[in-house]
């Protein structure tokens, strides 16, 4: 059935139909189909104008009813929610959920990331069972989203990076059960993909994209990449918007470490995030959730990022996943658009919190809000055994998170205002308590969420004042609990004197809360800075997560490859053309009477360029590894065509493409070839000079040990066998002994064959190579070049 035959209507009606209203679409159609294949007399019946009558009235009714709002309603235990189908299209708006039960003031949710089911560590999916339904049950939330990484992917020896089917059977048979147990409705799960969940996928929808058959997005229909859900309070909104940026081509690892937006994908988030901006009367709250943080999220084709869409609506959170803990805990990072906006914050952030050049502040009743928002990297269940709570208590967004590692909780705290003045305050807060506009009625409580499996008896805030030097309490209050007939879980709060805190140092006053259950359980939650005029504690990075968050590594890939080649060309090529046009000669002896920097670098490359076929081994290799392919491995799971590894990015015959082809995989190659720049080839090259010249120190002092000078004396023939003994003998011992340097170079020629040998059975393995098949350039030249030096420098001949 050609599509140019059908009116636009139809496609309309198709994309919005409810399944029961689809069967009789298709019956329609295919009716309509059988009759133009009897007869010609069925056609020219269909021409007649009671025939086109008749398909005009059904055509008009099956275009009405993709306009008839429909509801279906999903009742959770405890007050549960409501899910309400929007009569506007699914392309302009996701599903709505009615949060109903107490307390109405606030909603939240859970996020669980990188889990890494493997067939290698079942214990993953066994503590993920019996952890994670049981705090579901308890915790109650609105939303459960899990960005990313479900399965792990990977082979024993971490080396093989593809799908695995029976992780994802695993992973579907856990989340049922985890279902389940916490008696939540499974259509609440919203799971992402993360790269791991990609590698080897060919193409999505492929056999072996397995996210599609098993994961619950999968199973529900989200089919798309950006999903979104509102969770409607009585008077405010918050949208959650979730994106799928993993590579259309999924790579094998560990080329597949990037996530890869496109405009198009921009687009829809774009549209999801502004989905409710016409309309009036409720408050909004927009937060993003996907797998890949910002400094792992390269650029689209028009060189456009997700920060610019997040800053656009100034999106109150952009949770994340994929660093785990590793790296660091305070991977979180404040994102501000700004008008002089420094050309350097393109490649990298030196601070948790981007300070703005110039003073904010904007006391205007009409003055445009400050574009910000929070990007919060969570840690791993793979080893960190995390979870972590979002709570929007009245439009002030905090988030909590849990370590299992020590098994299941009892109970848990967590405060929603005051907010922790490290990671959560904004700009806007601090604007608009500084310009007294509206200071709202949720200034005035104390509040926080506690979950238990036991009732409690007592909650009691504590404020602790830092000035003295050691906390000191000023105040101590108990917390009453807010009722409702129906209620979702328990928030405490305790009215206080909020001015009185006020205070120009963002981390003077200290909050913690304690809990005691019925059973006589005490849970104190930590203890964490607040500023109730919107100050934020400024919080450093340590190396490792300024590493990792604050270098936006997409746009530092290309700056950072060629200044590796420029210095190694101006290694190899400026001391060439001093040595051809320079009338003045660089040596150690040189050196011994004009000591300088400039001079021993002068000497040290000078000579490497005198070993001319090392020489010119390294420019030949340089020239190859820039221009040529690296290597050519298997990319995919099922061990079909292979791809060519350049600098550039993975060179493939893209899917249903025909006479394109493109390269994939940038900067995600990075991973490769950066290390074997800065630790393989750089390194080579400055030992390969440094070993010339060893040589040449080793000849002087051979020359000034030896017998060679003009010596006139005809008395001194007849002592030259014995100088020459004597001579002998202390050569010996030069060589044992003044030698040292050389040996020094040849344990550091050593370590880089070491760790290029180390890289090549790490790609052999994971794209099934043969080192003298498929990648002998790469795998060889460096080897031979560190041996062919090393013979050439053995002796001063």
């Amino acid at each position: 059935m050609r599509a140019d035959k059908f009116p636009n209507c139809l496609y309309l009606a198709a994309e919005n139909l409810p399944p029961p209203r689809i069967f009789l679409f298709l019956g329609y159609v295919y009716s309509n189909k059988v009759h133009t294949l009897v007869s010609q007399e069925a056609m020219e019946k269909r021409q007649s104008p009671q025939f086109r009558g008749m398909g005009l009235v059904v055509l008009m009714l099956l275009c009405l009813s993709t306009t008839m709002p429909t509801s279906v309603s999903i009742q959770q235990e405890g007050g549960g929610a409501e899910e309400l189908v929007s009569s506007q299209p699914r392309k302009w708006q996701g599903r709505v959920i009615e949060v109903k039960g107490g307390p109405e003031s606030v909603i939240w949710i859970v996020q669980l990331s990188d889990l890494h089911f493997s067939v290698h560590h079942p214990e993953r999916a066994h503590d993920f069972k019996k952890i994670v339904g049981p705090a579901l049950k308890m915790i109650n939330p609105s939303l459960v989203l899990i960005t990313g990484d479900l399965t792990d992917g990977k082979s024993k020896d971490l080396l093989t990076m593809k799908q695995n089917e029976d992780e994802w059977i695993e992973y579907q048979d856990v989340m049922e059960d985890v279902a389940r147990r916490s008696g939540l409705d499974k259509s609440i799960f919203y799971d992402l993909r993360g790269n791991h969940d990609n590698f080897g996928v060919p193409v999505i929808g492929g056999s072996f994209d397995f996210f599609s058959n098993y994961s619950i997005n999968g199973q529900f229909g989200r089919k798309g990449n950006v999903n979104s859900v509102t969770l409607e309070t009585g008077d405010r909104k918050h949208v959650f918007v979730g994106l799928d940026s993993t590579m259309s081509t999924g790579l094998r690892g560990p080329t597949n470490l990037f996530g890869h937006p496109t405009d198009q994908l921009l687009s829809q988030i774009d549209s999801q995030l502004s989905q409710w901006d016409s309309q009036k009367g409720k408050s909004i709250t927009k937060i993003s959730f996907g797998h890949f943080p910002l400094s792992f999220s390269a650029f689209s084709e028009s060189q456009k990022s997700l920060r610019d869409v997040f800053l656009k609506h100034s999106v109150s959170a952009y949770l994340c996943g994929h660093l785990h803990t590793r790296f660091g805990k305070n991977l979180k990072r404040h994102h501000q658009s700004n008008e002089k906006f420094l050309s350097s914050h393109r490649y990298f952030q030196l601070n948790m919190h981007q300070e703005p050049s110039e003073n904010t502040q904007n006391c205007l009743f009409q003055a445009p809000p400050i574009k910000e928002f929070w990007e919060w990297e969570m840690g791993d269940w793979r080893k960190s055994r995390a979870m972590r709570i979002v709570a929007v208590d009245r439009g002030h967004v905090s988030y909590l998170d849990i370590d299992f590692k020590s098994g299941a909780k009892k109970t848990i705290v967590m405060p929603t205002f005051p907010l922790d003045s490290r990671f959560m305050l904004t700009s806007s807060l601090h604007q608009m308590y500084g310009c007294q506009h509206m200071v709202p009625f949720s200034f005035e409580t104390i509040r926080c969420l506690v979950f238990s499996v036991s009732p409690i008896t007592s909650v009691v805030a504590r404020i602790y004042d830092t000035r003295p030097g050691s906390p000191l309490m000023i105040m101590e209050t108990t917390m009453t609990k807010l009722v409702r007939d129906i209620s979702r879980g328990d928030i405490y709060a305790a009215a206080w004197n909020y001015k009185a805190f006020e205070d120009p140092s963002p981390d003077r006053f200290w909050l913690q809360i304690e809990v005691i259950d019925v059973m006589g359980r005490s849970t104190l939650s930590k203890l964490r800075p607040f500023s109730v005029n919107g100050l934020s504690a400024k919080i450093s990075w340590t190396w490792k997560e300024f590493f990792v968050m604050g270098c936006q590594w997409a746009a530092l890939y290309y700056p950072i490859f060629w200044s590796a080649v420029y210095l190694m060309l101006s290694i190899l090529l400026i001391p060439k053309f001093v040595l051809m046009f320079s009338k003045k000669q660089y040596s150690y002896k040189t050196f011994i009477s004009e000591k300088g920097l400039i001079n021993c670098i002068a000497w040290v490359l000078l000579d490497l360029c005198r070993v001319h076929v090392v020489w010119f081994g390294f420019l030949g290799y340089l020239i190859y590894l820039v221009s040529c392919p690296w290597l050519i491995g298997q990319v995919f799971t099922d061990g079909g065509n292979r791809g060519y590894m350049t600098s550039m990015g993975w060179l493939l015959k893209i899917f249903n493409s025909r006479e394109k082809h493109d390269y994939i995989g940038s900067p995600d190659i990075m991973v490769v070839v950066l290390p074997h720049f800065f630790f393989v080839v750089i390194p080579s090259i400055l030992v390969a000079g440094a070993l010339a010249a060893e040589r040449g120190i080793y000849k002087e002092h051979f020359l000034s040990l030896s017998g060679k000078k003009e010596d006139n004396d005809s008395s001194q023939k007849n002592k030259r066998s014995g100088k020459y003994d004597n001579h002998r003998h202390r050569r010996s011992k030069f060589d044992f002994v003044e030698r040292w340097i050389r040996k020094v170079l040849l344990a550091v020629c050593l370590v880089i064959f070491w760790k290029h040998f180390t890289n090549c059975k790490a790609l052999k393995k994971a794209y099934e190579m043969n080192p003298l098949l498929h990648f002998p350039v790469y795998s060889l030249a460096i080897p031979l070049l560190l041996a062919c030096i090393v013979y050439k420098t053995r002796s001063i001949q």
